[in-house]
């Protein structure tokens, strides 16, 4: 997976290697400080003071690395994305057989995994494109690609009556509203149970 490119007031290259592997380690700990704080307060909400309290760390060490707490949502904003694009490109075509059940069931797992890392920031950028903000939009284009995978890896029979493009959609819209659940705790169930009532409603869905 490629990690979020460090931000032009991080010019930790130009440093020996001890000193580029710390200055790693902190931008790291401002990444994960963000997520928290992003979760918890939203991005408008949120302040340059809050991350750093979180960080356990100085106001001028986080403007080494990033200009505003919009440039480190950014950076989060973009490291999500790369996931999200590889597994836009590792999803499966969509069957109604057993091997293409077990491919698509193995990626919802995928998926299900990063949205338990990520969930968060996911939700925030949510609320930031409603907002109108960049961040956000791209986040939602990256959801929006997701769905569009998924219309060209299904082949939904003619006699079905729907349409690829709105199914899609449907579909990717409950996979992240199950998972959500499921990550805050409203949904009681085992992975297991989730990942099988997944893969048989969009079996049901699509091809009955």
């Amino acid at each position: 997976m490629t990690p979020a490119q460090p931000t032009e007031a991080a010019p930790t290259d130009d440093l020996p290697s001890p000193l580029r592997a710390r200055g790693r380690r902190t931008r790291a700990r401002f990444l994960e400080a963000g997520a928290i704080v992003f979760a918890s307060k939203g991005l408008h909400a949120a302040r340059v003071d809050d991350v750093v309290a979180v960080a356990d760390t100085s106001h001028g060490a986080f403007y080494l690395y990033f200009s505003s707490k919009e440039d480190l949502f950014d950076s989060l904003v973009a490291e999500v994305a790369d996931h999200l694009q590889e597994l836009i490109d590792d999803l499966p075509p969509i069957r109604d057989t057993p091997s293409g059940r077990a491919a698509l069931r193995e990626w919802l797992a995928r998926f299900a995994e990063l949205y338990e890392l990520y969930g968060a920031i996911i939700r925030t950028w949510t609320e930031a494109e409603l907002f109108g903000d960049r961040s956000g939009q791209r986040g939602n284009d990256a959801l929006g690609g997701l769905a569009a995978a998924m219309t060209a890896n299904i082949r939904i029979p003619k006699r079905s009556g729907l349409d690829p493009a709105i199914a899609s959609l449907a579909l990717m819209t409950m996979v992240e509203r199950v998972n959500y659940y499921t990550a805050t705790g409203q949904l009681q169930a085992t992975a297991d149970e989730v990942l099988d009532t997944l893969v048989d409603v969009i079996a049901a869905a699509v091809f009955r």
